[in-house]
């Protein structure tokens, strides 16, 4: 939610003043005045995890001799894989560039609009509006089918496992004739139309499906999302940002149980960098209101030398900040100005004189 603060009609102490005042704000001191901050960019790092665990069928040890399969698992398991990985940027305050503004009544900036936290993002106009961020929802998972009530009585009056898994395995074979045989147009009983087909193949596929699982084993899979935040200050090289663990799935990043999944944020230096001399004219000359002028930086997420997820977009700690001139905010002209509430650049400034 944005804040708007009319400052006609709170600061009418400070009218006479005569020009629009900025400084620089220290903490403990509230000049009359709204404050407000410019942001610095974060970064949003969201990692979807798929977590898969492996149960064995209760004829495994016999899926050899009944139905030919194989190398087939013995033993439960339960593996984890990165499967997806989202770079965004957002902002958040950077109170060390906090300033204060008095306004008087020749200036035009009368309409300031603030972020929660203290951006400001719009003056006398309609402010850009925040990136949100969806919340992941795991798709439903479909109830598990148990194969003993497709199981005949026969099987499961069987006297012992090794006479269930032989009566199951002629049972899978029946059905697989019986697929066959539709297939060919030689079933005794052939369906009237091909969507009748369909069905009965489907349905055949399904109890195929299910008690070939109790010899094969069954896996199912669930899909969770880890969301990380970081706020670089400089650029980063090779900086550990999560582990994953194969049994665990994701674990912190000092926990050397975990495969490490490293960040680079690599300033790109689309701007030119101040000079101490510049810097020091902006605080002699305080008339205005600053903004940043952001560079674009390059965000890498890679495990070993593979590249997991990529991006780049512009920050507001890299680059420079600069003053617009209060001559912009005369009360001769209705000045608009919109920030990026991301980076605390100027997305739009335009200036009209009065009719």
């Amino acid at each position: 939610m944005k804040k708007t603060l009319i400052f006609g009609l709170l600061f009418v102490s400070t009218m006479a003043f005569c020009q629009t005042q900025i400084s620089d704000y220290k903490p403990g001191v509230t000049p009359e005045g709204a404050v407000y901050f410019l942001p610095k960019t974060a970064i949003r790092v969201a990692v979807k995890v798929e977590k898969t665990t492996f149960t064995p069928g209760e004829f495994c040890k016999y899926a050899e001799r009944y139905l030919r399969l194989g190398n087939v698992q013995r033993k439960a398991s339960v593996t984890h894989r990165v499967i997806d990985c989202n770079i965004m940027p957002y902002g958040e305050a950077d109170k060390e560039k906090a300033f204060a503004v008095k306004f008087n009544a020749k200036s035009s900036a009368s309409n300031i609009r603030l972020t929660d936290d203290g951006r400001l993002v719009a003056l006398n106009t309609e402010p850009t509006a925040e990136p949100q961020f969806a919340v992941f929802t795991p798709a439903p998972k479909p109830q598990p089918e148990n194969p003993r009530d497709l199981m005949s009585e026969e099987i499961l009056s069987a006297g012992s496992t090794a006479k269930m898994a032989e009566l199951t395995a002629r049972e899978i074979y029946d059905i697989r004739e019986s697929k066959n045989a539709l297939n060919r147009g030689e079933a005794d009983f052939m369906p009237k139309d091909g969507e009748q087909l369909r069905i009965m193949l489907d349905n055949l596929n399904r109890q195929d499906r299910i008690l070939s699982s109790t010899f094969s084993g069954t896996s199912t899979k669930d899909t969770a999302e880890v969301v990380f935040t970081l706020c670089p200050d400089k650029e980063i090289e090779r900086q550990v940002l999560f582990r994953l663990s194969n049994q665990l799935g994701v674990v912190d990043a000092d926990d050397l149980s975990g495969t490490p999944y490293y960040i680079n944020v690599k300033d790109l230096k689309t701007v030119p960098e101040e000079s101490a001399d510049e810097g020091k004219k902006k605080k002699e000359k305080e008339d205005g209101i600053y903004v940043n002028v952001p560079s674009k930086v390059a965000v890498t997420i890679f495990q070993g030398n593979t590249e997991i997820a990529s991006a780049e977009f512009q920050a507001g700690q890299f680059g420079h900040t600069e003053l617009l001139s209060g001559e912009l905010f005369n009360k001769r002209y209705t000045t608009r100005l919109k920030l990026s509430p991301t980076t605390g650049g100027v997305e739009k400034l335009d200036a009209e004189m009065p009719k």
